[in-house]
């Protein structure tokens, strides 16, 4: 990868990290905190489809995963990604995932029942109007954790037709934390796919 572009990403992400890495449990919409800085660490690879497989990208790293996947998802129809996550679930990995009611229903490609059908436990969010997170947490709580984000949904159309981009950030513990505790706010108030 170019220097020049290694710049432009690690640039990218320490805006990143300030701006969307916000650590709070608000009882209401008046009662934030503000949102942490994370220093930047680690590793980061990116992929902008269409074009990248991010797909790839993002089953390597499921793939890779030695205790936990906890995914939070707006609307699945990947088959890849699916595959790696039914995969991870049957070497003994906890895999658990957290998707959008209206989305798991609504689309008929969606394979959610079928990841459901395999024994991956799945979670509609109760709370939203939408679930529009789009996140990988993976081996939080271990230095190597993966933290997968971006505006790229678990989609077939997100890797041919849509402009979108992932992130794939190792190796940070504390940016990984975040996550998770936002991935358990969310799984709190969900309720099993039916």
């Amino acid at each position: 990868m170019p220097s020049n572009r290694c710049a432009f990403i690690t640039g990218c992400l320490a805006i990143l990290f300030a701006a969307s890495s916000a650590a709070f449990e608000p009882s209401s919409d008046n009662d934030r905190k503000a949102p942490l800085v994370l220093p930047a660490s680690g590793t980061i690879q990116a992929a902008f489809t269409p074009g990248d497989d991010a797909g790839e990208l993002i089953a390597e790293a499921i793939r890779s995963a030695h205790r936990q996947v906890l995914v939070q998802t707006f609307s699945f129809t990947h088959r890849k990604i699916a595959a790696a996550l039914i995969a991870a679930k049957h070497r003994g990995v906890d895999v658990k995932v957290i998707t959008d009611k209206e989305q798991a229903r609504r689309i008929p490609t969606s394979l959610i029942s079928k990841i459901a059908a395999e024994g991956v436990p799945v979670f509609t969010d109760a709370k939203h109007t939408s679930a529009h997170n789009k996140v990988m947490v993976i081996d939080a709580g271990n230095p190597d954790a993966i933290v997968i984000t971006g505006s790229f949904n678990f989609t077939q159309a997100a890797q041919y037709r849509n402009a979108e981009n992932v992130l794939v950030i190792r190796d940070n513990a504390a940016l990984a934390d975040l996550y998770l505790q936002n991935w358990r706010r969310h799984y709190e108030h969900s309720r099993p796919y039916h």
